[in-house]
C-alpha cells in the first residue's frame, strides 16, 4: 500500500496536469471560436450595409452556428431574412431571440410589426401590448396598435364587397389594407380574383406572382399563374409556371395533367410559327390544326392557331379556308395584321369592296399601319381596274398562276378567238377579243408589267404613262404555222 502511494500520487498529479492543459486548450478554443463569430458578425454587418443581403446572411448563419445562445446574432439574422422578404424564417429567429431574452423590446416590437404585415392581428396585438407595457411612449408600437381595429373592419368590408361582386370597390379597399399588411398573401389572392372577374388578367398575374415570392412553397399560386398566362394565350409562359409548381410538388396530379397539355400546345404553336417563317405552309396548317384538336375552350390559344391558319391558308391559295380562319380569329381579337391578311384573301377572291372595308377597319385601329395604307390604295386601284380590263379573267387564270399556266391559257384562248375562225360581224368581235388575249399575255408574262398590274395599274393603258404602243400582232408568232393573218 505504501508502495502504491507514490504511484497514485503521481497519477493524480498527472491527471490534474492533464485537466489543466485541457482546460487551457478549451479556453483557447472558446476564445478562437468567439473571435471567428465576431469576425462573421462584422463581415455580415458590412455586407448588410452594402445591400449584399445573401452574402450577409451566409455570415450570420456561421455566427449562429458558432454561438447558438447569442440572442443578438439571431436578431441580426432575422433582420436579413425580413429584408429578403422571408417572413416565416424571420419570425422563427425572432421567436428564438425572445425565448433567450424575453425583455428584449426591439425583438418583440419587430415581431409585432411582422405579424401586422402578415395580417396576424391577434399575435400583433399581444406583442405590441407587451412593448407598450415596457415602454408606453414607443411611437411605432402605438401607431401599429391603433391600426389593428380599422384594418380588421376594412377586411370585413372588402370581403362583403367581393361577395356582392362589387369588384372595383373591393379592389380599392384591399389596396388600402395591403398598404398596412403587405405580406398577407391571401389579400393579394383576393384582389387577384377581383381583377380576374373584371377581365384585368395582367393585374391578377402581378398579384399572384407576388404571393409566390411571399410564400416559396405556394404551389397554388404557380397553378393560378400558369392558368392566367394560358388564358392570355401565352403557352410558353404557362409552361414555365407549371414547371415551377412541379419542382415544388412533382406528384401534383392536376399540375402534371396541365403540364402535359400545355407542353403539347406550346410545341405545336412554335412549330406552326417556325413553319410559317420558313414558308412551309402545309406543316404550318398541320401544326395549327393540332392545337385546335387539343384545345377547344381557351379563346386566346385558339386565336393563335386560327391566326396561323389564316395566313398559311392564304399563302396556300386556299382562299375559302383562309377567309374562314381569319374571320374566326378576328371574332376573338380584332388585330390590324389579321384584317390585312383577310383583305389579301378578299383581293385574291376579287372581292374588292370587302378588302377595302377590312383595310379601313385596320386603319381605324392603327392609323399609322403602313401595310393597311398601301393595301387600301391597291384595293381601290384593283376595284377600278376590275371595271375595265382584267387580264387574269381574260385568260381565265388565277391571280397567282405561273408563267407556264399563263402561256397555256393564252394559246387555248388565242386558238379559240382567232379572227380567221369567224366571219362578218362575229369577226370584228373576235378581233377585239383576240387583242385583249394578246394584251393579257403581254402583261402577265412580263414580270415588271405584271407587278404593275397587280398593284392596280394597267401598263398598257395610255393614261398610265406606261404605254409603249402595244401591237397584239407582234405576239402571236407561236401560231404562224397554223393560221394566216388577214388584218387590214
Amino acid at each position: 500500500m505504501e508502495c502504491l502511494q507514490p504511484v497514485l500520487s503521481s497519477k493524480i498529479v498527472s491527471a490534474w496536469m492533464l485537466f489543466l492543459i485541457l482546460d487551457g486548450l478549451f479556453d483557447v478554443s472558446l476564445s478562437t471560436s468567439q473571435a471567428e463569430v465576431n469576425k462573421h458578425l462584422d463581415l455580415g454587418r458590412e455586407l448588410l450595409s452594402r445591400g449584399q443581403l445573401q452574402d450577409a446572411l451566409s455570415h450570420f448563419h456561421a455566427a449562429v452556428e458558432g454561438d447558438p445562445r447569442n440572442y443578438l446574432t439571431y436578431f441580426k439574422r432575422a433582420t436579413v431574412y425580413l429584408a429578403l422578404g422571408k417572413a416565416k424564417l424571420g419570425l422563427t429567429d425572432l421567436d428564438t431571440v425572445i425565448e433567450l431574452k424575453p425583455d428584449f423590446t426591439a425583438a418583440r416590437l419587430q415581431r409585432g410589426l411582422v405579424h401586422m404585415k402578415l395580417a396576424h392581428f391577434d399575435e400583433a396585438r399581444g406583442d405590441l401590448e407587451t412593448v407598450l407595457q415596457l415602454n408606453p411612449y414607443n411611437e411605432e408600437a402605438m401607431l401599429s396598435y391603433s391600426r389593428i381595429g380599422p384594418v380588421k373592419e376594412d377586411i370585413e368590408l372588402a370581403q362583403d364587397l367581393y361577395r356582392r361582386q362589387d369588384y372595383p370597390a373591393a379592389i380599392d379597399v384591399i389596396t388600402r389594407i395591403i398598404e398596412v399588411c403587405p405580406w398577407a398573401s391571401w389579400l393579394r389572392e383576393l384582389r387577384a380574383d377581383c381583377h380576374t372577374a373584371l377581365g384585368d388578367t395582367m393585374s391578377a398575374i402581378s398579384d399572384i406572382r407576388t404571393t409566390t415570392k411571399l410564400q416559396s412553397d405556394n404551389t397554388g399560386g404557380y397553378r393560378k399563374l400558369a392558368a392566367l398566362h394560358y388564358q392570355l394565350g401565352e403557352a410558353g409562359e404557362a409552361l414555365k409556371e407549371i414547371r415551377e409548381l412541379l419542382k415544388l410538388d412533382p406528384d401534383h396530379k392536376e399540375g402534371g395533367e396541365f403540364y402535359r397539355k400545355v407542353k403539347k400546345v406550346a410545341k405545336f404553336l412554335d412549330d406552326a410559327q417556325e413553319a410559317l417563317n420558313g414558308k412551309n405552309y402545309a406543316r404550318c396548317i398541320d401544326s395549327a390544326n393540332k392545337v385546335l384538336h387539343i384545345e377547344s375552350s381557351a379563346a386566346m390559344i385558339k386565336f393563335h392557331a386560327k391566326d396561323k391558319l389564316c395566313s398559311c391558308y392564304l399563302h396556300s391559295d386556299k382562299l375559302e379556308l383562309s377567309l374562314r380562319s381569319c374571320g374566326e380569329a378576328l371574332e376573338i381579337s380584332k388585330e390590324p395584321r389579321i384584317l390585312c391578311d383577310r383583305a389579301e384573301a378578299y383581293i385574291n377572291s376579287e372581292l374588292y369592296d370587302d378588302a377595302i372595308r377590312d383595310y379601313k377597319d385596320a386603319l381605324e385601329i392603327d392609323e399609322h399601319f403602313q401595310r393597311a395604307k398601301e393595301g387600301l390604295d391597291r384595293a381601290r386601284k384593283l376595284q377600278k381596274q376590275s371595271e375595265q380590263r382584267d387580264y387574269y379573267k381574260i385568260l381565265g387564270v388565277r391571280r397567282n398562276a405561273n408563267k407556264q399556266e399563263i402561256i397555256k391559257a393564252y394559246r387555248k384562248q388565242a386558238q379559240k378567238w382567232h379572227p380567221d375562225n369567224f366571219q362578218g360581224e362575229e369577226k370584228k368581235s373576235a378581233e377585239k377579243k383576240f387583242i385583249d388575249i394578246a394584251a393579257a399575255k403581254e402583261v402577265l408574262t412580263d414580270p415588271e408589267k405584271r407587278r404593275q398590274f397587280d398593284q392596280g395599274e394597267d401598263p398598257l393603258d395610255p393614261e398610265s404613262g406606261q404605254h409603249q404602243g402595244f401591237n397584239p400582232f407582234q405576239h402571236h408568232h407561236g401560231f404562224q404555222h397554223t393560221w394566216k393573218f388577214h388584218f387590214n
